[in-house]
């Protein structure tokens, strides 16, 4: 299972991130929830770096299916825009597949 997590900021915006697992919905590379997962999160990241001045630290672990994204500077209104539409996106995946495939759990600060 995937889960996702969101960081907010004291607004209650989101400005970040953490997935962990793999779906487990089919054997790896024939897996699409976890593709559909892998490719929001990472156009995410690289829409922020190519179209934001915002700041960014992440860290990841492809083995456990770990990305963890946060802006560290201030939030632009085109960051805002880009992350809320990843949640969209991911509740989307979560809707058509079910919560065994992708789960949200606890919103960090």
């Amino acid at each position: 299972m995937i889960k996702v997590s969101m960081y907010n900021n004291e607004e209650g915006k989101i400005i970040g991130f953490r997935c962990c697992g793999h779906a487990e919905f089919a054997e790896s590379g024939q897996d699409i929830v976890c593709s559909a997962v892998s490719a929001l999160v990472i156009n995410t990241m690289n829409s922020i770096e190519s179209f934001t001045g915002d700041t960014f630290e992440y860290k990841e672990n492809e083995k456990n299916g770990m990305i963890d994204f946060k802006i560290i500077s201030g939030l632009s209104n085109e960051s805002s825009l880009l992350l809320n539409s990843l949640f969209l996106g991911l509740q989307g995946i979560q809707e058509e597949y079910g919560q065994e495939y992708i789960k949200f759990v606890e919103q960090n600060k």
